[in-house]
């Protein structure tokens, strides 16, 4: 017995130790984050704007970035970009902007506020160059408001047209025995196609056309502005793969030049008016937001608040909108006497349908509460999305925002013959009530528990439809017509009265200002940046999981996995979801 509490006292205190030294470590890291100095920007410099890094909506936390040092891994969120893009065209340390144009992870919504941004830089007077070795249609989009744009001489620019590509697994369910048992309300809600069908309905194929239509259009018609082609000759050299090298796009006109990256440098030297073999202080756009402030200060303030990812029950995850988290965070931005107005940011495809119908609770008390509401709809602000926005007094969208999908689905699978013919697994119970086990994956649906099912879904797609025409004052027969899950582009959901006004973030904070009066008024930005302590916690290894995952899948592989996750997380309840993820190619 002497023995053990020797050792147990001795293993405690060693516990005691190194908590305390772990401690001291953390509070020791924490104080060299806190003392560390804001980078500072040299003259001469080139703000460098790379397209290959996502401008998420929310506010990332660049603790990591702080630590190690690396300006490179520094991030800022889309509105952050926005709005250094116009501090920049005053900041006398910032000469022009370089734009990295290969790829581009942003959605197209986004990369029109990008663009617009730069349009206005330009009226600066200051440089725009942008070079890609390989240039996306999506990249080029973005790049065509530079004032010149390079390609490698062996590099490609793409210009093909777009096309959206889905995928169905019917016959795979088939093989596996698995009937999906499907429930939906609106011809057009096809987020179930991919379980029930092997190609697209004549539904589906009439709005994927439509809306795919409209963002190439956009396309076109914002190249024919930068580079002065008629959007008719743009089509051709589509339709006919005129551009299949770097050359033929400078014989075309959609390039400035081909050079390689030695020699757009050189071009920057020139500008800049240094010495060929001089360092260029290129500023990443994460870097920029560390040295600059850009925050507005004001007693009176405006609160926006970013619904990002999937719309989900409970508290959800960082990169999704939880009911908890978002009818707090909405309450707390209402009761506060100093918030004047809120913008409420969505970039979401939907979710669960009980989740936005709690967050949407939440916007209508402050619709009533008196205190103005502005929607800024993002890359994607449809179904779910499209639900929490409609109480809004305004809403603004870019023209290529993917929205609308104003409809309901439930998908609960039949495993029976899975379990059985596959497994080997059979199922055996006892219940006190006839639908005691309704919604099970064991058996099938008995016809009365179908009736029941299909009446719950019928019943949410009646109030969905209830809560759009109360938002945005309209007839009920008219909002089903323009419902039925129809996906919508921004230009046509404003010309049907889903939406009242184009324009980006910056846009609708302005609009929120002037409904509540304000000349001077500051920004409070909602869900804050994760804490250190909570990089350390569950959070940042599912955000490292996540990243892994993705790193071993190319693009097109990790969006087939992305979307077999969501419908495992769709089963056995109502949702109101985009019907699919928009993937352009």
């Amino acid at each position: 017995m002497r023995s053990f509490f020797k050792f147990f006292l001795a293993a405690l205190l060693a516990l005691v130790v190194f908590t305390l030294i772990g401690f001291l470590i953390l509070v020791g890291i924490a104080g060299s984050i806190a003392s560390r100095e804001k980078p500072t920007i040299a003259s001469k410099s080139v703000l460098l704007l790379d397209l290959s890094r996502s401008f998420n909506d929310k506010k990332p936390d660049n603790t990591i970035a702080r630590l190690s040092g690396d300006k490179d891994i520094f991030s800022a969120s889309l509105y952050d970009v926005i709005r250094l893009l116009q501090h920049a065209k005053k900041d006398s340390s910032i000469r022009g902007i370089y734009i990295k144009c290969n790829e581009n992870a942003n959605g197209f919504a986004a990369s029109e506020e990008l663009r617009n941004a730069l349009l206005d830089f330009r009226q600066s007077k200051k440089f725009i160059i942008a070079y890609g070795d390989m240039i996306s249609q999506k990249a080029y989009l973005v790049a065509s408001a530079a004032d010149k744009i390079y390609c490698n001489p062996k590099g490609i620019i793409e210009w093909k047209g777009f096309a959206s590509q889905l995928f169905f697994m019917k016959n795979t369910l088939k093989k596996l025995e698995i009937e999906p048992q499907i429930f939906y309300d609106g011809k057009f809600k096809s987020a179930t196609e991919p379980l029930r069908e092997e190609k697209m309905t004549d539904a589906n194929r009439l709005q994927t056309t439509v809306w795919l239509g409209d963002l190439y259009s956009r396309f076109l018609l914002a190249t024919a502005a930068a580079r002065n082609i008629d959007t008719a000759t743009l089509h051709r050299y589509a339709d006919e793969y005129m551009i299949q090298t770097a050359a033929d796009a400078v014989k075309y006109k959609l390039l400035d030049d081909v050079k390689y990256d030695d020699e757009v440098k050189d071009e920057i030297r020139k500008r800049l008016g240094i010495d060929k073999d001089d360092k260029i202080e290129f500023v990443p756009m994460g870097s920029y937001a560390e040295a600059t402030n850009i925050k507005k200060y004001g007693s009176e303030r405006i609160a926006v608040i970013y619904a990002e990812g999937d719309i989900v029950y409970g508290k959800g995850t960082d990169r999704q909108v939880g009911s908890d988290e978002f009818r707090n965070l909405i309450a707390k931005a209402r009761t506060d006497k100093n918030i004047k107005a809120i913008v409420l940011r969505v970039n979401s495809p939907g979710g669960s349908a009980l989740a936005s119908e709690i967050i949407w609770r939440e916007t209508m008390l402050t619709r009533k509460a008196g205190k103005p509401l502005v929607v800024s709809m993002g890359d994607v602000a449809a179904s779910g999305g499209y639900y929490i926005s409609c109480a809004a007094d305004s809403i603004f969208a870019q023209p290529n925002t993917i929205t609308g999908s104003i409809g309901v689905f439930g998908i609960v699978p039949n495993m029976q013959g899975f379990f059985k013919n596959k497994l080997g697994i059979t199922f055996d119970q006892v219940k006190t009530a006839p639908n005691a086990d309704i919604g099970t994956v064991t058996r099938p649906l008995t016809e009365g528990e179908k009736t029941i099912i299909q009446s719950e879904i019928d019943t949410i797609y009646r109030d969905f439809k209830t809560r759009v025409a109360d938002g945005r004052k309209k007839d009920m027969l008219f909002v089903d017509s323009i419902a039925q899950g129809r996906v919508w582009t921004g230009s046509r959901a404003m010309q049907i009265g889903l939406v009242d006004r184009m324009g980006g973030l910056d846009d609708a904070v302005a609009c929120a200002a002037r409904m509540a009066k304000l000349t001077e008024y500051g920004l409070r930005e909602y869900p804050e940046p994760a804490s250190f302590w909570d990089l350390l916690k569950s959070n940042y290894s599912k955000t490292a999981k996540a990243r892994a995952i993705k790193e071993e899948l190319n693009y097109n592989e990790y969006q087939l996995f992305v979307q077999l996750k969501r419908i495992r997380q769709m089963v056995g309840t109502a949702q109101t979801r985009l019907p699919f993820d928009i993937v352009v190619e």
